[in-house]
């Protein structure tokens, strides 16, 4: 006679044959009291689906946020209020955007997203995440200035997944590498399951995920510009990492690269003897959360 197992027992059964990996459907946490004594932050995460690539001239056609509070040592406590919206852009929605949203021209048709009742749900925030914020935070300070004054933090670009054992930072392929799955190409989706990679240890260093980000996010950083550097000396710059400036704010048409502040010193050395053969008068901006990933730099 067959004897039910319920599922807890079948994934422990498949998982223990060593055949097996099972991926579980993600699930929204239920709320935890904070311990006595401990202060929570407010913290908005962020999705926004597009037109393309550009943030001067492509739109948001959705937006996605949710809030969650944290504690100072990075522990979630509580996922809370939702909000998600499409918008009617005015410009055509292509095939290829349509391919990689799920979104088209019909299901924006008459739908806006109001920028008053947004900054209303921005202004409490004491941090704003994304998953690649260098791009959704451009289109967001873009569309409501309430992103412009709020630090924010990226859950791509600020942990090292990769030291941790994962070889992509894709947002699906990290929630299949920590064990769960969702319905992607969605902007709300796309916000639970990266707060649900917060709330989980990071599987090599066993550091809190979001305690790891936090300490990245917090810590400033100097652009470097190498202003007037020679030509011939562009494959020298980029092979230490430097990048090209064509249009940013800063210098246009430099090369630059972000430091910790205690390494500029050195560097401002490395050039004056590597790049320019003198004293060179280079251009510096400070970065921080408030200003990373932003337009402004």
């Amino acid at each position: 006679m067959r004897v039910a197992l319920d599922e807890e027992a079948m994934v422990a059964a498949l998982e223990a044959s060593g055949r097996y990996k099972v991926l579980r459907k993600l699930e929204v946490g239920r709320p935890v009291a904070p311990p006595e004594g401990v202060v929570c932050r407010a913290a908005l995460f962020v999705d926004v689906e597009t037109t393309g690539l550009d943030p001067q001239s492509d739109e948001i056609i959705e937006l996605a946020m949710v809030r969650f509070s944290y504690g100072p040592d990075g522990t979630i406590y509580s996922v809370e209020e939702a909000f998600q919206g499409l918008r009617e852009p005015s410009i055509v929605i292509t095939p290829e955007i349509t391919r990689l949203t799920g979104i088209d021209q019909n299901m924006v048709a008459g739908h806006a997203i109001n920028p008053a009742e947004i900054a209303a749900l921005v202004e409490p925030a004491d941090l704003i995440l994304a998953h690649n914020a260098a791009f959704d935070r451009k289109f967001l300070e873009r569309f409501c200035d309430a992103f412009v004054h709020k630090p924010w933090a990226c859950t791509q670009s600020q942990i090292d997944w990769k030291s941790e054992g994962f070889e992509g930072t894709r947002l699906g392929y990290l929630a299949q590498g920590a064990g769960f799955f969702y319905d992607r190409h969605r902007a709300l989706n796309d916000c639970y399951a990266a707060i649900a990679l917060l709330a989980l240890p990071l599987p090599q260093s066993g550091t809190a995920t979001l305690a790891a980000l936090l300490a990245v996010a917090r810590k400033a950083q100097v652009r470097l510009f190498a202003t007037q550097a020679p030509f011939d000396m562009k494959d020298r710059l980029r092979a230490r990492g430097y990048r090209w400036n064509g249009e940013g704010h800063g210098p246009a048409r430099a090369w630059y690269i972000d430091l910790d502040e205690d390494a500029v010193a050195a560097e401002t050395d490395w050039l004056e003897t590597e790049i320019y053969g003198r004293q060179a008068d280079l251009h510096a901006v400070r970065i921080d959360a408030f200003n990373r990933f932003s337009v402004r730099l």
